[in-house]
């Protein structure tokens, strides 16, 4: 009975401890359908789907609306894009990083000749700042207030990025702001454009001191293409980073799982990154997870990486439980039988330790005797003895108890002027 509590207590601190089961599936807040969101979503559904895991792709406008979806209980989603810089809006409790991707450049795109060189030059024209919730949006718009161009005396216009273009060329605005990476498609697309300029900030340096998420890149002239040279000069850049982010609640083993999946989809070497620099762990403005932090330094589990995901999370999940059983309960059992024996000789010892007092007091006692007093206690110490219940192996200290008993018994009987045991009968 006794190991069985044990075992049931043991049981139960594991569970209080355990993770739940890993859920069979996730829902990926990612972008819109010309966004590399939703090309990296898209891959990740795939790979995701090899390890039993599916991904539900749930398209948005962009880490604006992806960082409102994740903190959000009633929207159900898991995982979503962000970018740095969100990280003091409202939305972002109860969000952390999983790992940051790539660096997302603020393109600036204006008819060629216009003389723009700053964020404050916008003041006063029709700039193209993408749809809410997107991310060039989300960045853009606290930048351009900072610089002292806000709604009040400029006009934001809210296309989808795609069209930033061909608004450009139709006069319909006068700058396009951008984010996201080089291969983004509108990105490609106005950069490959001879009508139109990339802008370079003057004051690009001075970003980086003030927006910790943000730093300077420089785009080379030539880095698109030599001849003819794309950008025909170069251009200093302010760049954010894109983040896989996730609610603190996601379970760590589909971090790793994610941790693993997406390692070798980031570590190409485009315009900004070195070989090897993303995916990347170090803090861009979002806490970073304590299950990404664990993943980086000790990687994953060696069950993960020699046995199938599912398989791996029952075999870890086993021995949580199992361990507690065999560093508490076996000791405890093999214990047992000397803990048994203690008690039995206890017993036997306790009645030992009152006789000996006895028989020393009838020895040494003079004068009037209470030989009631000592044949009642002896009565009870021998009922007590014969109550006691011991294995077989003390069967001769249990016997030696009550021989011990009966000379005492003659001791007193003889203190008394009584003939001895042998000659008054088995009743006294």
């Amino acid at each position: 009975m006794f190991i069985a509590v044990l075992a049931a207590a043991c049981l139960w601190l594991s569970f209080q401890f355990i993770e739940p089961i890993p859920p069979r599936q996730i829902i990926l807040a990612s972008g819109p359908a010309t966004s590399l969101y939703h090309e990296h979503a898209q891959r990740y559904v795939k790979l995701m789907a090899r390890h039993g895991v599916t991904v539900t792709e749930k398209m948005t406008e962009g880490p604006g609306e992806n960082l409102a979806l994740l903190s959000d209980p009633g929207s159900a989603v898991d995982i979503g894009f962000v970018q740095g810089g969100q990280a003091e809006t409202q939305a972002a409790n109860g969000v952390v990083m999983l790992a940051s991707l790539y660096y997302q450049p603020l393109w600036i795109f204006v008819r060629r000749g216009a003389a723009v060189d700053s964020l404050a030059a916008l003041a006063g024209k029709r700039v193209s700042l993408g749809m809410p919730g997107s991310g060039t949006n989300a960045l853009g718009e606290p930048l351009l207030a900072a610089n002292g161009v806000t709604g009040v005396n400029t006009t934001f216009v809210h296309v989808p990025t795609d069209r930033t273009q061909w608004m450009l060329h139709n006069d319909q605005v006068d700058v396009a702001l951008l984010v996201g990476g080089v291969r983004m498609p509108a990105v490609a697309a106005a950069l490959a454009d001879p009508a139109l300029d990339l802008v370079s900030l003057a004051n690009a340096d001075a970003y980086p001191q003030r927006y910790r998420y943000l730093t300077r890149r420089t785009l080379y002239a030539g880095a698109i293409a030599f001849v003819p040279p794309v950008p025909v000069r170069d251009v200093a850049l302010i760049t954010t980073e894109a983040m896989l982010a996730a609610r603190s609640t996601v379970h760590p083993a589909i971090v790793n799982l994610l941790l693993e999946t997406i390692r070798d989809e980031h570590d190409d070497q485009g315009y900004f990154e070195t070989p090897g620099e993303f995916p990347n762990w170090d803090q861009v403005d979002l806490p970073v997870s304590p299950d990404a932090i664990r993943h980086k330094r000790f990687g994953p589990s060696p069950l993960y990486k020699y046995l199938p995901f599912w398989v791996a999370t029952f075999v870890e999940r086993f021995v949580i439980i199992v361990l507690p059983l065999l560093v508490i309960v076996v000791p405890v059992v093999q214990q047992l039988p000397k803990v048994l024996n203690w008690r039995a000789r206890s017993s036997i010892y306790r009645w030992y330790g009152e006789l000996k007092l006895l028989e020393r007091e009838v020895a040494v006692r003079r004068g009037e005797l209470p030989i009631e007093k000592w044949l009642s206690a002896l009565d009870r110490i021998e009922h007590a003895a014969e109550q006691i219940k011991t294995p077989a192996s003390f069967a001769s200290e249990s016997y030696t108890l009550r021989e011990h008993i009966r000379l005492v018994r003659s001791a007193v009987l003889a203190k008394a002027g009584a003939p001895g045991l042998d000659t008054l009968g088995p009743d006294r």
